[in-house]
């Protein structure tokens, strides 16, 4: 199968898709627009899926991932450069797979806020550094590459922070 950027966007007006691509003015006005894309990131998975079952993040993760590869490819190409870092739907798309079963097994001995704040920090720290080939997954083509990275991160972020829970828990 040959990964390629879907083309129902360009219909789209540019600054729609740049628009909703750098979550309006977070992307375009404030310093560290990935940081904030981040962390409004967690307010959506606070205000969508701060109840509900791992299955249901994922599922919806996924379909709300295809629009962030379509969004910000379509948006890179309007831009005219490869992975903008106004282009922050990615991070606020895939943030919630960082928080993925949190309200069980040993993460339910932590206060939310602890639990908000450390997956926050793990996925900037993996977002920001790229480690174990994160980084080749940005070569892949248009949006696929701008979003792709993102979800590595997150699931990066999710291990970690379940496999610290569980050591915790442990000792």
């Amino acid at each position: 199968m040959k990964l390629s950027q879907p083309g129902w966007t360009r219909m789209l007006p540019r600054g729609l898709v740049v628009g909703l691509a750098t979550l309006g003015p977070v992307g375009m006005r404030l310093p560290a627009p990935g940081t904030w894309g981040s962390a409004a990131g967690v307010l959506y998975f606070l205000a969508c899926f701060g109840q509900a079952r791992w299955e249901v993040v994922f599922a919806w993760t996924v379909l709300a991932g295809y629009f962030a590869v379509a969004l910000c490819g379509e948006a890179e190409q309007r831009l005219g450069r490869k992975d903008p870092g106004q282009v922050i739907l990615d991070e606020f798309v895939v943030m919630p797979l960082v928080f993925m079963g949190w309200r069980s097994g040993a993460l339910v001995a932590w206060p939310r806020w602890g639990v908000l704040l450390a997956g926050f920090a793990l996925f900037r720290l993996y977002d920001i550094l790229k480690p174990f080939g994160i980084r080749r997954l940005q070569s892949w083509p248009g949006g696929w590459g701008v979003v792709v990275d993102d979800v590595a991160a997150a699931f990066a972020a999710w291990a970690t922070l379940h496999g610290l829970a569980a050591l915790r828990a442990w000792h």
